[in-house]
């Protein structure tokens, strides 16, 4: 299998929580139990709790393992972690547990993370899943209600506090690491009611991370705004004391990716520009995030997306006004369409 015809394996992303992260895309297309006003992802094609073999698992460990033949070719270094997510919501996914057995059996020792919104983990067959990863990113934005609504914009079906239940439960079950994400959207869900609810919340949880995030790249709805630093340094320290562990590891993860970028072997324009094309269809990123996270030179990676733009495959973006996490001056590319 060819590079480019890889449509479920997509990165290596630079992750802020993960380090180098393989991601795999278990839906293959915006189908979600959510249509959150900050995605990254795009525009929401279904919305739904229906689960289904959206991508067999049969043909993306397929195409996991001819990336491995490739990786080994090259000489690249193993990836920090892989971590399914994608698209969508992967535990709509109902062949999960056979994907999760397959990454295990073709990368030995490399740590399978699962990025959730955790609308399904009120499932005792999800959480039975989800336990064969190593570690479970679910999110959770708000505890009350309006604000749930709004920012999640879930599926008609789904309950906040059910889906918090559902973590607790997944919590107390499993001996998979829990990373607990809330992501702050200005004016919506940074209320003192949501940090009194959450911060008792992770008490109880006691997560081994929390951690508290807001916009750093453009998001689905363009009101959708990041709070300032001193909101997000209240919020982080605030709902960190409920956690086992501080927020190292991920940093450290991240910093040893760049160190090892000489490591990798040379890719051609055409692997680099197949590579990035699949990365930005899930996530906007900028250059030299993707220079980082693929291993590949600055220049390789600057001249395939000049190629991309001209084609109009890719286009340009600004965060205008960007968070903590980013830069208004930095440039993001995404997939276009």
């Amino acid at each position: 299998m060819e590079e480019g015809a890889f449509r479920y394996v997509f990165g290596p992303v630079l992750s802020g929580r993960l380090g180098r992260s393989l991601g795999l895309d278990l839906l293959g297309a915006r189908i979600c139990s959510m249509n959150c006003a900050y995605c990254e992802s795009g525009p929401l094609e279904r919305l739904t709790l229906a689960r289904a073999p959206y991508v067999p698992a049969e043909v993306l460990l397929n195409e996991l393992r001819a990336w491995e033949a490739g990786r080994k070719k090259r000489g690249e270094p193993l990836p920090d972690a892989v971590t399914l997510g994608g698209m969508g919501e992967p535990t709509l996914n109902s062949e999960l547990a056979q994907i999760i057995r397959g990454v295990r059996g073709i990368l030995p020792g490399v740590p399978v993370a699962v990025l959730t919104n955790a609308s399904l983990v009120t499932d005792a067959q999800v959480r039975a899943e989800l336990a064969l990863a190593d570690m479970v990113l679910p999110s959770l934005d708000s505890l009350v209600p309006q604000e749930f609504a709004r920012v999640n914009r879930g599926h008609p079906a789904l309950d906040c506090a059910a889906i918090a239940q559902g973590v607790l439960a997944f919590r107390r079950q499993s001996a998979a690491k829990v990373y607990l994400e809330v992501l702050l959207v200005a004016g919506v869900n940074d209320s003192e009611a949501n940090l009194e609810r959450l911060a008792a919340y992770c008490a109880e949880l006691a997560p081994h991370r929390v951690d508290v995030t807001t916009l750093s790249r453009p998001g689905t709805e363009a009101w959708a705004k990041p709070v300032d630093a001193a909101t997000l340094a209240r919020w982080r320290h605030r709902l960190g004391s409920g956690a086992q562990l501080q927020p190292k590891a991920a940093s450290a993860l991240a910093g040893r990716a760049e160190k090892r970028q000489e490591q990798c072997g040379d890719m051609s324009l055409d692997e680099v520009r197949a590579r990035i094309q699949a990365s930005l269809a899930r996530r906007p990123q900028t250059a030299a995030q993707l220079s980082k996270a693929l291993l590949a030179e600055p220049a390789l990676v600057l001249r395939a997306l000049a190629e991309l733009l001209g084609q109009s495959l890719v286009e340009e973006i600004r965060q205008d006004d960007a968070g903590p996490g980013g830069n208004a001056a930095d440039v993001y590319y995404q997939a276009r369409g």
